[in-house]
């Protein structure tokens, strides 16, 4: 039935939720995108002040970057999907008391396939 998703219904999106949308959005595209492109791409009813100011967070945190030789106003991402996640990644195991605990926790919730792929970059293959 239409109208009746938790969208629907006065359920928020959450910024950091908002961030990754806008972010998936501009990683979807090889072109720079607008303000007004993503707001398009994302759907659901967002008011363009609002994915503009996702934007301008995401600038302000260097994740994306406004475009300097395309079209004012349009933006990419400064990392892809990948670098991003490495990165994150590393804060997170430099926060922690014990990186190599943290580690060893992460590894046993590996699926075999990616289990396979760390051994195959440990060993210097590619995976």
């Amino acid at each position: 039935m239409a109208g009746t998703g938790p969208r629907d219904r006065g359920e928020r999106r959450s910024a950091g939720e908002l961030e990754s949308e806008v972010l998936a959005t501009l990683w979807a595209s090889d072109q720079p995108r607008t303000p007004a492109e993503v707001q398009s791409e994302l759907g659901g009813g967002l008011a363009y002040n609002t994915v503009h100011t996702i934007l301008s967070r995401l600038l302000d945190k260097g994740l994306v970057v406004r475009d300097a030789g395309g079209r004012r106003g349009a933006y990419r991402p400064s990392k892809n999907a990948a670098e991003l996640t490495a990165e994150v990644m590393h804060q997170a195991l430099d926060r922690g008391p014990d990186p190599i605990a943290a580690l060893q926790q992460f590894v046993t919730g590996l699926s075999p396939a990616e289990e396979q792929a760390l051994r195959d970059l440990l060993g210097g293959q590619a995976p």
